[in-house]
Formats: structure tokens, C-alpha cells, sequence
């Protein structure tokens, strides 16, 4: 069992890095790829700790991409020395990210809620906050019955407490990664909200501008889907990734570690046949 896309409490996790290997470690995982949004601090100290477990451990980064009217998040894997074009990606991102706290803040304000970015931090002890945190702040305050409750009235595009995030560019993001020795991946491509029509045609696109694989397994999607990402990622050339978008159970309680779609184990294949071939062959090509 394996995991290649995780997140801890550098950018807007629950668990240290050291934590949250120790409960890999726990499960039997035995490949994890730490994922943050937007940063690599937490690199170092996860690396270090999967030797002590004997957990393959792959470098990685999640970043937001500007698109509009959707969810466009780049995974980069397996990277190496990270470049100085990335590390440029990296300081805007986090400050758009904070800026963009900053704005929902006022807006929860205006609209009556006594809230400040200090309560969300003393509350989740993150280094980087996003909507779950709202909408788990949301919840346990009982401003809302549940969480999606949060989305559905308030957080999601087109509520009143949304604010649109500026992401960083496509083309710069997979010269960055392939810079610092890793290779991009489409993270959870549904999240482009895109007809299976339209979807492939972009799939098609942003493999000719450089991006390698999709994760087409996330528990996000069906199983029926995830399998219709998998066939269109062959017919297009891309190989294909898995994980379980973890974040805590005090974030995301219905992620698991190791869990991908439709409650299953994310197998060894992902790694082994489909990234780590994928990463040699873009090493030795640049």
C-alpha cells in the first residue's frame, strides 16, 4: 500500500510530517509522497523520518493553478533540489493564500460572525489555512449542521463568503518542477468541473505543455470514474497516480491514509509501474 499525495501541517494538515509518517508507518504504507500546498518545509523533517521507518519517501508539492471557474492543482513529484523558479512560485502563492484569508475574514465579519485569523490558527495549528478550516471552524461553532453546509452556503464559488484565489501559471509551474527534478501531475482532475467530452481535449493540451501524468484515482471521484481517467489517461499518453488527498481527521475526517476512491487500497502499481518509470525517463531526458 502506498500514497502519493498527502498533506501535513505545513500548509493546511493536521499531523507534523514526523506524525503523520509514524501513522504510515502504523498502516503498512509503504511509498508516501508528503504534498503541501504550496510549500516544502515539511520535506526535510518527512524525508527524515521515512528512513527511520523504511518508507520510500517522495519529495513532492501541490500548487494551485490560475484557471478559471474551476480547481486546477498541479502535483509536483519526486523532486530533487528545488530551483529557484519554483521557490519565485512558492513566495506568491502563500501570499496570495494569505491575502485571500484575509478577505473571506472581513466578509465572515460584515456578515455578523466574530471571527479573526488567530481564532482559525489557535484552533487548527496550521501553518497554511484554507476553506476545510472555515468550514470546520464553521461546524464546531454551530453556525452550520455540518460541514458542506459551510460550502453549500457560504464557501463555495458564487456564496457570499467566497473569494476567487490567484494561482500561478501552467507553463511556468511544469518548467519550475521539471527544474527541481520532479515531474507534474494533474491532481484530481475533475476538480476542472469539465464534461468528459470537454476533459479530454484539455488532458490532450496540457500534455503538450509538458504535464506527464494525471491522478486519476482520489476519493473525490466514483470508482466508475476513476477507471474512465485511468482509460483516457493510456489513449493520451499520460501515466497515472493515486492517493488519498490526506489532510486529518479534524480537516477532512472522511480521508484515510493509504485510501483512495471508493474505499480502496491504493496499490503498489502507482508507484512502482506508473511514477517512479515516468521520473527516470524525465531525468534522463533533461
Amino acid at each position: 500500500m502506498i500514497d502519493l499525495h498527502i498533506h501535513t501541517l505545513f500548509s493546511d494538515g493536521q499531523y507534523t510530517p514526523a506524525e503523520f509518517i509514524k501513522k504510515a508507518a502504523d498502516k503498512n504504507i509503504e511509498v508516501i509522497a508528503i504534498t503541501d500546498h504550496d510549500t516544502v518545509d515539511g520535506l526535510e523533517e518527512g524525508e527524515f523520518e521515512a528512513k527511520k521507518y523504511g518508507i520510500t519517501f517522495v519529495r513532492g508539492i501541490e500548487l494551485n493553478i490560475e484557471r478559471p471557474n474551476c480547481e486546477c492543482h498541479l502535483l509536483g513529484l519526486g523532486l530533487q533540489e528545488i530551483s529557484p523558479e519554483l521557490k519565485k512560485i512558492i513566495s506568491s502563492l502563500q501570499k496570495s493564500r494569505n491575502e485571500r484569508n484575509e478577505q473571506m475574514i472581513s466578509l465572515m465579519n460584515a456578515g455578523g460572525i466574530e471571527i479573526t485569523m488567530e481564532d482559525l490558527q489557535n484552533e487548527f495549528s496550521c501553518y497554511v489555512l484554507g476553506r476545510p478550516h472555515f468550514a470546520a471552524w464553521l461546524e464546531k461553532h454551530g453556525i452550520v449542521k455540518h460541514r458542506q453546509d459551510a460550502f453549500d452556503k457560504y464557501l463555495a464559488r458564487g456564496r457570499p463568503w467566497f473569494v476567487e484565489r490567484v494561482g500561478a501559471d501552467l507553463d511556468d509551474s511544469i518548467e519550475a518542477i521539471y527544474k527541481s527534478g520532479g515531474i507534474p501531475v494533474l491532481a484530481h482532475p475533475l476538480s476542472l468541473y469539465l464534461s468528459w467530452t470537454k476533459l479530454e481535449p484539455v488532458l490532450q493540451d496540457f500534455k503538450e505543455r509538458g504535464i506527464a501524468g494525471i491522478e486519476a484515482f482520489h476519493p473525490g471521484a466514483r470508482v466508475t470514474e476513476c477507471l474512465r481517467l485511468e482509460e483516457m489517461a493510456r489513449r493520451n499518453g499520460l501515466f497515472v497516480t493515486a492517493g488519498s488527498d490526506f489532510h486529518g481527521e479534524k480537516v477532512r475526517a472522511d480521508r484515510h491514509p493509504g485510501i483512495t476512491c471508493g474505499g480502496k487500497k491504493i496499490e503498489n502499481r502507482f508507484y512502482y509501474d506508473e511514477l517512479l518509470p515516468a521520473l527516470e525517463k524525465a531525468r534522463s531526458s533533461r
